[in-house]
């Protein structure tokens, strides 16, 4: 093997965060090299989060076709063709590929598929995809590992050959009864796409309630749209044996309160929280160290334990989703210009894609109550905003959580239509330091969802101990 080269920048894992940073210090004229296994652009344009939100706006469509009648339209038959389906997905996949294509193709960046091992501190070891090795040592290394779904330990479920959302997003057949194994985000956006379908689909959920994050209200109320749209729902359910093969027939051995169950079906979904790609990649060597759940321990500039190497995105802990891996990326990018950006005290919003979304940003009630917060609480049905009842979707609420001796908003709720977006304006005002008579008293276009702020929080009760402040 040749000796190692030398260069300035090594990136491992081409995601969110680390493509950022590779396509800034290229930008800066500093050489560096990008280290992907497989997809260039990271997960969030192949395999998760833009191919998803393509299926399940088709998912969409084909709701509304089937509920033509109730806003004075006719059609025939719907059915929905798989094929099609992943065709469409697959050729926006093909589009963004394409757009990353371009700019990996920076000058003083070089972009190598293959896979990459520390055999010393900052030394990366590569093996190229197209064959042969490269070793390279890095003046700095960033990592951008990423995880993957996690398949629980249960008897015969790997055997079964569970489906991920990657290998979900690639079917080209309508499963016949799907059991998705997990209640959490990515579980319910799936359950509720391949429902729209056609398929029949069960949800088991370990748990006492969908989405364990969430307020008792909010996941019951997920949960009772799901049983309006044919979705089965089975909680507190321990799993305990799988029997057969996905893609043809599976039976799921489940434990509950009334005794076990058997449900039969023919695939198996498994979205049951993630793993980071931590393992045999030498980190030891690097001395770098991980948490007892594989996750590299870092500070708030995101820097390992190691002299030189940082870590971004899922691997480091981050919250799950790709804007707060993006705002990594500005977190070590402003940290290598010496500035003071860190991680500390991040409002990082979300949305889950159901239909209607449900997007949340700050505290909710129960996180308030763990951490003895004496707060004030505001909701409001979707039946409330004119928007929704012009879009005959008035399923949800929204629901505000205040300081209860000021004017401050502590944390937004929203399960509604364009939840994601009015989330946004709350967001926006929390980041200003708005109290909320601003969103209250603002002139908001109608009819729009943003002007359901101000009724929401025109019935905000009192201050605790004094009158109403305006």
């Amino acid at each position: 093997m040749d000796a190692s080269e030398r260069v300035e920048n090594l990136i491992l894992g081409g995601g969110e965060p680390g493509k950022y940073i590779a396509w800034e210090l290229a930008r800066e004229g500093r050489r560096s090299v990008v280290v992907e296994r497989a997809l260039i652009g990271g997960s969030c344009p192949n395999i998760a989060c833009l191919p998803s939100k393509n299926e399940i706006r088709s998912a969409k469509v084909a709701d509304l076709l089937r509920h033509a009648q109730a806003y004075g339209l006719r059609t025939g038959p719907v059915t929905t063709d798989m094929k099609g389906v992943r065709q469409r997905k697959r050729e926006m996949v093909d589009g963004l590929v394409e757009i990353h294509r371009k700019r990996f193709a920076a000058n003083g960046l070089e972009f190598l598929l293959g896979e990459g091992r520390f055999v010393a501190s900052r030394t990366v070891e590569v093996r190229l995809a197209a064959g042969g090795i490269r070793r390279i040592e890095a003046e700095r290394v960033f990592l951008d590992l990423g995880t993957k779904a996690t398949i629980p330990g249960i008897p015969g479920l790997a055997d079964a050959g569970p489906l991920t959302h990657v290998e979900a997003l690639e079917l080209d057949r309508l499963p016949e009864h799907l059991i998705v194994l997990g209640g959490g985000y990515v579980g319910v956006e799936f359950a509720q796409t391949f429902r729209r379908f056609g398929s029949r689909v069960t949800v088991v959920e370990f748990g006492r309630q969908l989405m364990s994050r969430e307020d008792p209200e909010v996941a019951e109320a997920v949960r009772a749209i799901f049983e309006e749209d044919g979705i089965d729902v089975v909680l507190a359910a321990e799993t305990r044996a799988v029997e057969g093969r996905s893609g043809d027939r599976v039976h799921f051995h489940v434990g509950t309160a009334a005794g076990e169950r058997v449900i039969d079906g023919s695939d198996v979904l498994v979205a049951a929280g993630r793993t980071p790609n931590t393992k045999g990649i030498g980190l030891e060597l690097a001395g770098v160290e991980c948490g007892p759940h594989g996750y590299v321990t870092v500070n708030e500039r995101l820097e390992t334990t190691a002299p030189g190497i940082w870590a971004m995105g899922e691997c480091a802990g981050s919250p799950q989703f790709t804007h707060a891996a993006f705002d990594d990326f500005r977190v070590v990018r402003d940290t290598l210009a010496g500035g003071e950006r860190t991680t500390h005290g991040r409002l990082v919003p979300y949305c889950v894609f159901i239909d209607p979304e449900l997007a949340r940003v700050g505290l909710n009630e129960s996180e308030a109550k763990q951490k003895r917060m004496d707060v004030r609480v505001v909701t409001l049905p979707m039946a409330s905003v004119l928007r929704a009842r012009s879009l005959g979707e008035m399923r949800g609420f929204m629901k505000a959580l205040l300081d209860a001796h000021s004017d401050r908003i502590l944390g937004f709720t929203m399960l509604g239509p364009e939840a994601g977006e009015v989330g946004a304006v709350v967001q926006t005002a929390m980041l200003a330091g708005l109290p909320y008579t601003g969103l209250r008293d603002a002139i908001f276009t109608h009819p729009t969802m943003a002007e359901g702020l101000n009724v929401l929080f025109a019935n905000v009760p009192a201050p605790r101990g004094h009158g109403e402040k305006s």
